[in-house]
This record gives structure tokens, C-alpha cells and sequence, in this order.
């Protein structure tokens, strides 16, 4: 890492770029992940790029934090969801204590247990964001070494699905 004006940017020696880590499915070649938060119809209303190493736990708040007021009802704009669903990497006793303290009622499939939680029947909603966003190639393989330049891809994909979704819903 070098620093710069803007921070630490990755340098050209530097091998896979910045947010970027060995990622355990997949022979430990580096990668990232993308985190969304949708809506119910598969918005998308916050992201974030990670590491491939880095652990699913560690983005659930800072995702609920970056949700946008969302206008709709006469009265102060909604900052918050009523609840939130999640697959199984996101179980941790902090993590759902913290979504209790802010109103939010998390559902989220319990570790170590066996698989037919009934989440499946919520889950696909973000799994079908998640097949429109891999449409686009520059987000599906990374071939920017820059953080800052892929996530700028992931935020133009999200708005690329929003419109689409959008577009579709007023035909």
C-alpha cells in the first residue's frame, strides 16, 4: 500500500489489489464480496466490497447503518427495516442483540442446525439481485486492482438493477 492524498491506494506491485483476501471455496485464490441490503422486491439499498477472507459477521451493521432515508408516507422519512433476513454467516449473538436495540426484528438462520429454516421462501429475493448484478461481467470477475474503482462498478450495477426493477414495475 502507498499513501496518497486520498489515503492508502494499492500500488502496481501489489498482487490482487486492495480489499482483496484468499478466499476459503475457491483454492484460496484472492477475491472480494460484495454485501447488498434489499428491499422486499430486491432493491438494492446498501453495499459494501470486502476481502474474500474477510467474515460475513463483521458486515451486517455497518449494512443497516448505510441504508438511505427512503421517502414514501407522508412524515419523517424511514431510516430503519422492520426486519431483517439473513443466511447463516450472518448468526452472531452481538449482531442480533445490536438489530434488537435499534427495532429491527432479525431472522436469521441459526448456525450448527440443520438446513429447512423456511428462510429460503425470503432468501431467493437477494439471490435473484445478486444473478442480476453477476450480469455484468466487470462485477462478476474482478479486474481492478483499486478498491475504490470496483465498488464504484458495484454501486453503478445496483443502480443499473434499481432502474431496470423500477422501470419494469411501472410497465
Amino acid at each position: 500500500m502507498v499513501a496518497r492524498d486520498r489515503g492508502l491506494e494499492s500500488c502496481a506491485s501489489e498482487k490482487g489489489g486492495s480489499a482483496t483476501g484468499p478466499s476459503p471455496v475457491d483454492r484460496a485464490r484472492n477475491g472480494s464480496k460484495h454485501h447488498l441490503l434489499v428491499d422486499a422486491t430486491g432493491i438494492p439499498l446498501a453495499w459494501t466490497l470486502t476481502g474474500g477472507n474477510r467474515n460475513d459477521i463483521t458486515q451486517l451493521v455497518p449494512l443497516v447503518e448505510r441504508i438511505p432515508p427512503v421517502r414514501g408516507k407522508v412524515g419523517r422519512p424511514r431510516r430503519r427495516p422492520d426486519r431483517v433476513t439473513a443466511d447463516r454467516a450472518y448468526d452472531h449473538r452481538p449482531q442480533r442483540r445490536e438489530l434488537r436495540r435499534r427495532g429491527i426484528t432479525p431472522e436469521i438462520a441459526r448456525r450448527k442446525r440443520e438446513h429447512g429454516s423456511g428462510l429460503g421462501r425470503y432468501r431467493w429475493v437477494i439471490e435473484r439481485t445478486f444473478a442480476w448484478l453477476h450480469q455484468f461481467k466487470r462485477l462478476l470477475v474482478r479486474f481492478d486492482r483499486r478498491a475504490d474503482i470496483h465498488e464504484a462498478f458495484l454501486a453503478l450495477g445496483c443502480c443499473i438493477v434499481c432502474y431496470r426493477r423500477l422501470k419494469n414495475a411501472a410497465l
